[in-house]
């Protein structure tokens, strides 16, 4: 069983920045894609970011585009995801997945492990 732990969250202004971080309890996450989802008050949960296996491959959604970054460092089991020009709509808590078949999907429901999550909230 693999187990997720993000870290990171917190409070900030409007354009501000936050580094989130996801540690895998496991070796063998670096055989697998790694992607990031967020889950706003009162609205499903929604795709931000993915990542391959190998670091080389990442997509995006559209309303974080440009603004944020994913990355994984494998020798140390974890997960990254770097937010810049944070807007209040980003508000939301961030959970961190493994998806093992390896498909870089944009679907919560293909993905396999799931940390507990972790608060982001932007203030205006």
């Amino acid at each position: 069983q693999i187990q997720l732990v993000e870290s990171g969250g917190g409070l900030v202004q409007a354009g501000g920045s936050l580094r989130l971080s996801c540690a895998a309890s496991e070796r063998t996450v670096g055989n697998y894609g790694m992607g990031w989802f967020r889950q706003a008050p009162g609205k499903e949960r929604e795709f931000v970011a993915v990542v391959s296996r190998t670091g080389r491959t990442t997509y995006y959604a559209d309303s974080v585009l440009g603004r944020f970054t994913i990355s994984r460092d494998n020798a140390q089991n974890t997960l990254y995801l770097q937010m810049n020009s944070l807007k209040v709509e980003d508000t939301a808590v961030y959970y961190c997945a493994i998806e093992l078949q390896l498909s870089l999907s944009t679907r919560g429901a293909d993905y396999d492990y799931w940390g507990p999550g972790t608060q982001v909230t932007v203030s205006s």
